[in-house]
């Protein structure tokens, strides 16, 4: 279970770019799947070339972050619907992440990461590998929080609420979305490139239903904890994804096939999304003031002809 929980912090990162796509830019992005890949291709194959891990994870996230970016190029400058075109750069970087790792697995097992330490001391698996993880899934939500809250973060978040509105007062639509779909693909490519250097490699296959996983945690944290405020919102976010794994790992000591995992997952997000409907479960401080955010958000989106973020500020 402490591996769960582990595992639970270190997706929180990847969770928190989706959520930044998924509730606060109102994009429905398909990247993740191909742009965690890239960040554990970019990370496993600069480590095995001697590169320092820390700054072969840092260039993981920048990796990540081109991939979002070049999404962002296709819908706003090509004029390319928002799922085709993560679903068109998804299918490009399974050629890409190959190309880069020259092979469909890259091992880490002998390499120095910068997880070394904490295996080498026998800490993780432990209180101490929960507390640095949880340190860093922490660190990346208050940066997240403070970055909301600025200039460029209201503007982000004024285009997932209303475009046509933020557009009238001299804001770049264009710009904010390729810079939310950058900097949330830059978040999953960070992830992935720590879960690879947990995991001991780096594989092809990693990052197939990533987005399951990322909107899972999303929609599982804040069903429980609400949505109506962007600090509570990210702690949801970080509490949903360790939820999420907690509940992966209790499937599989039940004895379930890990072949069903993605069943699994998807009935986690069916769960999330039907409870807060439920009369019986209305009652319920949390699942109910979830599901007035998305009523009221819905109500303002008819009025102004759009469709809203739900982001709750």
């Amino acid at each position: 279970m402490i591996t769960a929980v582990e595992l639970g912090l270190i997706y929180a990162v990847m969770a928190l770019g989706v959520y930044l796509t998924f509730r606060i830019l109102n994009f429905p992005d398909l990247t993740v799947d191909g742009s965690f890949t890239t960040g554990a291709a970019t990370a496993a194959i600069l480590i095995t070339g001697g590169t320092d891990p820390l700054l072969a994870t840092l260039a993981a996230g920048v990796a990540g972050l081109a991939a979002g970016v070049v999404t962002g190029l296709l819908h706003t400058k090509g004029g390319i619907n928002p799922l085709l075109a993560g679903i068109l750069t998804q299918i490009g970087l399974y050629s890409i992440n190959l190309r880069i790792m020259g092979g469909a697995n890259v091992p880490l097992l002998r390499e120095e990461t910068v997880l070394t330490p904490l295996r080498e001391a026998g800490l993780l698996g432990g209180a101490a590998s929960i507390a640095l993880f949880g340190a860093i899934a922490l660190v990346v939500k208050l940066v997240l929080d403070w970055f909301l809250h600025t200039d460029v973060g209201l503007a982000l978040q004024a285009t997932g609420d209303n475009e046509a509105m933020i557009r009238s007062f001299g804001v770049s639509t264009d710009r904010t979305k390729i810079l939310g779909l950058g900097l949330s693909n830059g978040l999953v490519g960070l992830s992935g490139a720590l879960i690879a250097q947990y995991q001991g490699f780096a594989d092809i296959s990693m990052g197939i239903g990533l987005i399951i996983a990322g909107l899972a945690s999303v929609i599982l944290g804040q069903a429980i904890l609400g949505a109506r405020l962007i600090v509570i919102s990210t702690f949801a976010v970080v509490a949903g994804s360790v939820l999420y794994r907690v509940a992966i790992q209790i499937a599989l000591e039940a004895g379930l096939d890990p072949n069903d995992m993605k069943l699994v997952s998807a009935v986690l997000v069916v769960i999330a999304l039907v409870l807060p409907q439920w009369k019986v479960f209305r009652r319920i401080p949390t699942l109910r003031s979830f599901r007035r955010s998305q009523a009221a958000a819905a109500s303002t989106a008819d009025a102004a002809g759009v469709v809203p973020s739900r982001t709750g500020e």
